[in-house]
């Protein structure tokens, strides 16, 4: 028997807005967290993206504000990035459009007009603090925050926030909360700092995990092995291919971004890019029009591939294989979100060899590698455990390295093969 809404007792202005938005059952994330959070535990949490944990803690959340008629900040999400926060904040306001409950979005990259609107309502008073560290940071250290009466901390991809840096930043905004508070804890990996963090700040938490590193059931999975040369011509090939109103493409470094987005306009292809060298209402403006389908194809570092929140996403591309294993989990997520389906096709260099087998071994799956469009001639062979130490450079598409006939990874017996999924 499937859970609904209506049997977590939400309070009724909280069920109108949820009706209206057409939402009746729980995802598993909501079904199994937002009991745990109703009953004022500490919770840490693991679920890749696209799972619907948003609404796993901001449900609840907003029930104890809708209940508590006395107005005060009751509670502060710590994001990573100014794209996540801004989709918390859009998803909270949906949510409480019927509860009295309001919000405000604090990050860097505005003006100082927009940071005078911040201090004005971190100063009076709102229902939710929706923050990036370094912004809030920014804010507290000038006194006037009021935070003494906080219900809640959520930090929500903590795990981001580790790898951006944020450990420390974290632990100083703890010291301007009340000690008696709920500390709910959203992330998508759990490394050793992790655990460090979880132990610092929850208080005998409960534990739930989510389907954690696994791509959606709905994602079709693919990859080329190619030469550095080919990936230009590659990528021109499957987009003319397949001709989509909605691709994601992710390089590695900010470099690249503006290197591929550069060859692409020239090939005469919708393409905008977004990186941090960007001022904040471009970015706002490039997700815009790629959220609109006025843009067919955005170039992107990894620092959107959890903080984009845009439906229907046709395919994405890894034009670099990403540099952390979890990291292609949540690339690939971002096309299929939910229920729907999608497609995501990997480059993978000579050199990256090693480190997508180690992404294979993560998701359990061996990924299928497609043979090359004959005009492009042969890529490299799958050899993931040999070292690669130099990278083919002429463009002539002849194989740089012989083909290891015992190797036990990926095709294995022959171009565009793939052995079995692991059980």
């Amino acid at each position: 028997m499937h859970l609904t809404f209506d049997d977590f007792n939400f309070y009724p202005s909280l069920l109108e807005g949820l009706d209206a938005m057409g939402f009746s059952q729980p995802t598993p994330i909501q079904e199994q967290v937002i009991p745990v959070i109703l009953k004022g535990a500490d919770l840490i949490a693991c679920a890749q993206t696209g799972t619907g944990k948003t609404a796993a803690y901001l449900l609840p959340t907003l029930h104890r504000i809708a209940i508590d008629k006395i107005p005060h900040t009751s509670a502060l999400i710590v994001a990573p990035t100014r794209e996540l926060a801004q989709q918390i904040d859009n998803a909270f306001q949906g949510f409480a459009y019927f509860t009295h409950a309001s919000s405000i979005a604090v990050y860097g990259g505005s003006d100082g007009q927009v940071f005078e609107r911040e201090k004005k309502a971190l100063g009076e008073g709102t229902s939710v603090v929706i923050a990036t560290p370094g912004r809030l940071l920014s804010h507290l250290n000038n006194g006037y925050v009021k935070f003494d009466k906080l219900d809640v901390l959520i930090l929500d991809e903590a795990d981001k926030m580790l790898d951006m840096g944020f450990y420390e930043d974290i632990l100083r905004i703890i010291r301007y909360l009340p000690q008696r508070r709920q500390n709910l804890l959203f992330s998508a990996t759990m490394p050793s700092k992790m655990r460090e963090l979880a132990k610092r700040i929850l208080h005998n938490p409960t534990e739930v995990n989510i389907a954690i590193s696994k791509p959606a059931a709905g994602i079709l999975q693919n990859a080329y092995l190619v030469y550095d040369t080919q990936k230009i011509p590659l990528t021109r090939d499957i987009l003319i291919e397949k001709n989509l109103d909605s691709v994601l493409i992710f390089a590695s470094t900010k470099s690249g971004v503006k290197a591929l987005e550069k060859e692409l306009l020239r090939m005469k292809l919708s393409a905008k890019a977004i990186h941090s060298d960007l001022t904040q209402s471009e970015r706002e403006n490039v997700l815009l029009s790629f959220r609109n389908r006025n843009t067919k194809i955005l170039v992107a570092t990894d620092i959107l591939s959890r903080g984009i929140d845009i439906e229907n996403i046709g395919l994405v591309i890894n034009y670099d294989v990403p540099g952390d294993a979890e990291d292609y989990v949540h690339r690939v997520g971002r096309t299929a979100r939910a229920a729907s389906t999608g497609e995501a096709i990997t480059l993978i260099n000579e050199k990256d060899q090693r480190r997508f087998s180690q992404i294979e071994e993560l998701i359990e799956k061996v990924v299928p590698k497609l043979p090359l469009p004959a005009a492009l001639g042969e890529g490299p062979e799958w050899q993931p455990q040999k070292k690669h130490f130099s990278s083919h450079k002429s463009g002539s598409g002849r194989p740089f390295h012989k083909r290891n006939s015992n190797s036990k990874k990926g095709p294995g017996k022959g171009k565009g093969q793939s052995g079995p999924a692991k059980k």
